[in-house]
């Protein structure tokens, strides 16, 4: 990438005017276009050392700069106290135009965890409850994640671990035994049977919380659904997980995610009950009232937590630690990440501790990401008092509000509903991904669905009017014998119209934003950078006539073409479809 080549030229130049090296050379991206493609702070980190300004130094290491200067590079100039400001040129700009058209959707891409193999867990649903916005909160999250990191060469697989065992489905059933033999809607359309299981844990919760009798008799299911001894259980049980994660697919589809491997509580939980008693004997754990806990050391913030509960039961950490080597088993990954809801930083905390003392080299390999809640203006909603947002009430809100914005006159009925459903599944996708991942996201609807600001559908529909452009280009071909600008002076700021050349200045910074993105986890990274280049574009569309007669319109048309490309990227490593017409 141009910016490992600016380092090296940075570092050839410290070397030769005999500097001192720092640890490492800094390069970041000016805020205005206009002042250059990037900057280095050299000079003013290493003037104090050699006596001189930080102005005086800059002059130096510039003029060492120039005798080495590649053709990549137009000027070299100081900016600001100190700051040492690089140029691209022209050839360069527009070179990496042609990479893109001839690169296409392996643009962007690079190979630096080639033969790394790495699973993510998100989304993390549990049968007999309803899939809420927090989960489209895990899995938008999730799903970029995946994407980015894929970008960069590793073989990845995608991991979904579902809770189905457990005190939630045993506040099911406890709802659901107290119903006729022939009061399951087994004959329903699945998205009323998903919903029935819902209310049911709604009001096997509030049963639960009714008296001590009740709480009784959910420990007994509880049990019952474990042991497998009781047929009536056993069937209800059958039935429900069913149910759900038939309905967990048809959410999945929407939001483009396929998981590679299913984990679920039932098979986690006894491996994992057993690891704990196994490392009972060995002093990891001790008993207390009846139950096996692993004490943690408060002074490095770790705080007690049980594993088998009194009755003998794997709670939900003894079944995360089995989970862990279950996985490992299953798909021995040089790297494991974990992607929750931020409520169980502390408690995953604590399970990475306890991993460091059984399974050490599963510790070394895991790493745990926490995320905010999905909010509504409303507050927070609950699956337990049943006032729940669920993914597909959210969807189907969204939605009614992109439906009237599809205006395209060339489109069928149905073809606009599945345009509105990708634009609405991209304006919740975006609204999340927008923000850096940990804190809590209020979700506004009405910016969430504008076809202008920083939004999905604004770019969306930003890739929907280039692609747009491209289709009236009668018979020109962008991506072949390109005539570059007749009227480019230095930095290409001659061109017709700066916006041009502004659209240049962001196109090649694709590479590194899907780098830095995939090293952070941050997809947040690459929604600032796709609004800035579909904002420079619309500017370039507005002030430029794109088709003309002239003997630059074969250029002006590669560059709308390597600009859909990339938006079309992007959007897809954000896990959003790039619809072509809106």
């Amino acid at each position: 990438m141009i910016a490992e080549e600016l380092k090296d030229l940075i570092k050839r130049a410290l070397e030769a005017l005999g500097l001192e090296m720092p640890n490492e050379i800094h390069l970041e991206h000016p805020d205005e276009l206009v002042r250059g493609d990037y900057a280095t702070n050299m000079a003013m980190v290493l003037a104090k050392r050699v006596g001189k300004s930080p102005h005086e130094l800059a002059e130096i290491i510039i003029a060492k700069l120039e005798e080495s200067k590649p053709e990549t590079v137009e000027k070299v100039e100081i900016a600001g106290p100190g700051f040492i400001n690089f140029h691209l040129s022209l050839k360069f700009l527009t070179n990496e135009v042609e990479r893109v058209l001839k690169m296409g959707d392996d643009y962007g891409r690079n190979q630096s965890r080639q033969g790394q193999k790495i699973i993510i867990e998100f989304t993390d649903p549990n049968p007999f409850k309803e899939f809420h916005i927090g989960h489209l909160m895990s899995n938008a999250i999730g799903e970029s994640i995946s994407r980015l990191i894929a970008a960069t060469g590793a073989e990845l697989k995608r991991a979904c671990y579902q809770g189905d065992v457990g005190m939630h489905v045993a506040k099911t059933l406890l709802s659901l035994m107290e119903l006729p033999d022939d009061a399951l809607p087994v004959q329903a359309p699945l998205q009323e049977k998903a919903a029935f299981l819902g209310d049911a844990y709604a009001k096997g919760s509030n049963l639960y919380e009714s008296g001590e009798g009740e709480k009784q008799k959910a420990g007994d299911l509880n049990k019952k659904i474990y042991d497998r001894t009781d047929p009536k259980v056993n069937k209800l049980y059958d039935w429900g997980r069913e149910v759900s994660l038939e309905y967990f697919e048809t959410i999945y589809g929407k939001l483009g995610t396929k998981f590679d491997h299913y984990f679920f509580e039932s098979e986690a939980g006894p491996y994992g009950k057993g690891v704990v008693e196994e490392w009972l004997e060995k002093g990891v754990f001790e008993k207390s009232d009846g139950a096996v806990v692993y004490k943690g050391d408060e002074e490095e913030g770790l705080h007690t937590r049980v594993f088998i509960n009194s009755q003998d039961l794997p709670t939900y950490e003894a079944k995360e630690l089995g989970l862990a080597k279950i996985k490992y088993d299953k798909y021995p990954y040089e790297h494991s990440l974990v992607i929750t809801g931020n409520e169980i930083n502390d408690y995953f905390r604590v399970l990475l501790a306890v991993m460091g003392e059984v399974f050490p080299n599963l510790a070394a390999k895991t790493t745990h990401l926490g995320h905010g809640m999905l909010r509504l203006p409303s507050g927070k909603m609950s699956s337990r008092t049943g006032d729940v947002i669920t993914a597909e009430s959210l969807l189907t809100e969204v939605r009614s509000k992109i439906a009237p914005k599809i205006v395209d006159r060339g489109l069928t009925e149905e073809e606009k509903g599945i345009i509105a459903e990708q634009v609405a599944v991209g304006a919740i996708k975006y609204s999340i991904l927008h923000q850096a991942v940990g804190g809590d996201i209020i979700f506004d609807l009405e910016n969430s669905v504008s076809f202008e600001g920083d939004s999905g559908p604004y770019i969306q529909y930003t890739y929907a009017r280039a692609r747009s452009v491209l289709s009236k280009a009668k018979g020109l071909d962008p991506n072949l014998d390109i005539e570059y600008p007749s009227n480019a002076g230095p930095l290409g700021y001659s061109m017709s119209k700066s916006s041009e050349c502004h659209v240049e200045r962001l196109l090649y910074r694709f590479h590194e934003i899907v780098a830095q993105a995939a090293t952070d986890y941050a997809p947040h990274q690459l929604c600032t950078y796709l609004h800035q280049l579909a904002s420079a574009f619309n500017t370039y569309y507005g002030e430029t006539k794109i088709i003309d007669e002239d003997s630059d319109s074969s250029y002006r048309l590669a560059l709308t073409a390597a600009t859909a490309q990339v938006l079309k990227s992007g959007l897809h490593l954000l896990g959003i479809a790039a619809p072509e017409k809106m």
